[in-house]
């Protein structure tokens, strides 16, 4: 039976992933490596639950699955506001977890990712790694850093041999996650975790949802005039209402 380890799946679009491959026939244990629990409503026979704070020294833990041929790893969180209102741990901390973590994580069982074998490797990124992305730019630094990590570390997996690629999964805004602290919905979820799969089973190495429906032409205008859209960038959010200072 294979294995799977999911590193931020006991919540959000990792959960939704989880779930679907707890109900894969081909799969025996799912294993979850996350800060919190998985909450009872979602917990499925199949999940082995680990704790872990991805802010930690060490990371030798990742040693130990050594039955998985599936990596996903999609911890992360971010803030939407004014740089100035960011506080200088909330910088250290993105980095660490958005950043840092996967490339971390990725080395420990990069044996395995570089080998002849299958291995099936996903990370969550976003489209504000693609551009620039005001009000959002400490979180969106932490995901350009995983853009280029994974399209440089897969040039090397090409070249060595080996068909197994590092998916870059870069969606923008997910509905039913708690990542605005809102609530898991599978339900919402449960549609984009399953292409999300789709694209790891083909072992693609980019996958941006909607991108023939929204993100092509925000691309382009990007490209064209970063400045200006930019600027769109800022004013969108800015009208959403979800932008806070701090002491608000």
């Amino acid at each position: 039976m294979r294995e799977a380890l999911i590193v931020g799946g006991a919540n959000g679009i990792g959960l939704a992933i989880a779930t679907l491959l707890a109900e894969d026939e081909r799969f025996g244990r799912i294993h979850i490596v996350d800060r919190t629990e998985v909450a009872e409503e979602h917990r499925n026979t199949k999940f082995v639950f680990t704790r872990f704070d991805l802010r930690a020294e060490d990371y030798s833990i990742f040693d130990t699955f050594n039955d998985v041929d599936t990596l996903i790893i999609t911890a992360g969180f971010g803030r939407l506001a004014h740089f100035e209102d960011i506080e200088e741990q909330h910088i250290v901390d993105s980095f660490d977890v958005n950043s840092i973590a996967p490339l971390r994580i990725i080395h420990h069982l990069y044996p395995r990712i570089s080998a002849k074998e299958d291995f099936y490797c996903g990370v969550m990124g976003s489209i504000a790694g693609f551009l620039s992305s005001p009000l959002f730019a400490v979180y969106g630094a932490t995901k350009a850093a995983l853009k280029i990590f994974i399209e440089s570390v897969n040039v090397e997996l090409e070249m060595s041999g080996t068909t197994n690629r590092i998916l870059n999964i870069s969606p923008g805004s997910i509905k039913g996650t708690a990542f605005y602290n809102g609530a898991n919905d599978l339900s919402i979820t449960r549609q984009l975790a399953a292409e999300i799969l789709k694209h790891l089973w083909a072992k693609d190495d980019l996958f941006i949802p909607q991108y023939d429906e929204v993100f092509r032409e925000v691309l382009e205008r990007y490209h064209a005039d970063f400045r200006a859209e930019g600027r769109h960038s800022y004013e969108y959010k800015m009208q959403s209402g979800r932008v806070k200072k701090s002491n608000e």
